[in-house]
């Protein structure tokens, strides 16, 4: 049986099957790439019409990759799939806090999800920073109730969480939160890999308009 074995032709080839998907979305060249990558962790076509990125969110959270901004995950399965070393370059780091022993002490206490007390240790650390979620629409919920209620205003919330309780709820007071930029996905689908993912994407665009 043939197979193509080279990783750059594959990934080539993949985004030629990805683009016609896309063709009808009317998207700049930016959010092509952020719902190329999206698509290709997932191996779905049918998350072309359910990624939602707000206004400006790409934009803003490339200025705040390249000035070195950290970003904040909800689970070490994001952590682990974003490109460290290319956020390295960049100046910024990638923190989760999801297995500290203080959170967990702090999530027992109060009755919550050890990522809502990961975020809520996080606070104003998330001004002007990345908030990445792929798996706990708790942690996006929290965060979002610091940007509401506590006046935190990340540069962008990449809020991607899976399942079937609270997921399609928490990304849809994302896309409706109005203060902060947010890339997201309609409905149930998300994970780990694809909010990994979208941050990639970004990072990989700030490389090309490098040269």
């Amino acid at each position: 049986m043939e197979f193509i074995k080279q990783p750059m032709e594959i990934e080539t080839r993949s985004m030629e099957i990805i683009a016609p998907y896309l063709d009808r979305l009317n998207l700049d060249e930016k959010a092509v790439k952020v719902y190329s990558r999206i698509i290709h962790a997932a191996g779905d076509v049918e998350y072309a019409p359910i990624i939602r990125i707000g206004e400006g969110a790409i934009e803003k959270a490339m200025a705040a990759l390249r000035s070195g901004s950290d970003i904040y995950t909800d689970v070490e399965m994001v952590r682990t799939g974003i490109n460290k070393r290319k956020l390295a370059s960049f100046g910024g780091e990638v923190h989760c806090l999801i297995a500290d022993a203080e959170v967990a002490e702090q999530a027992k206490a109060e009755g919550i999800t050890r990522s809502m007390a990961a975020m809520r240790r996080f606070g104003k650390k998330l001004d002007g920073s990345i908030v990445a979620i792929g798996n706990a629409p708790t942690a996006l919920f929290e965060v979002l109730r610091l940007v509401r209620e506590e006046g935190v205003r990340p540069a962008c919330i990449v809020g991607i969480p899976v399942g079937f309780v609270g997921a399609a709820d928490s990304k849809k007071e994302l896309a409706e939160n109005g203060m902060v930029p947010y890339i997201t996905v309609e409905g149930t689908k998300g994970g780990s890999p694809i909010a990994a993912a979208a941050i990639n994407a970004m990072m990989y665009l700030i490389n090309n308009d490098r040269g």
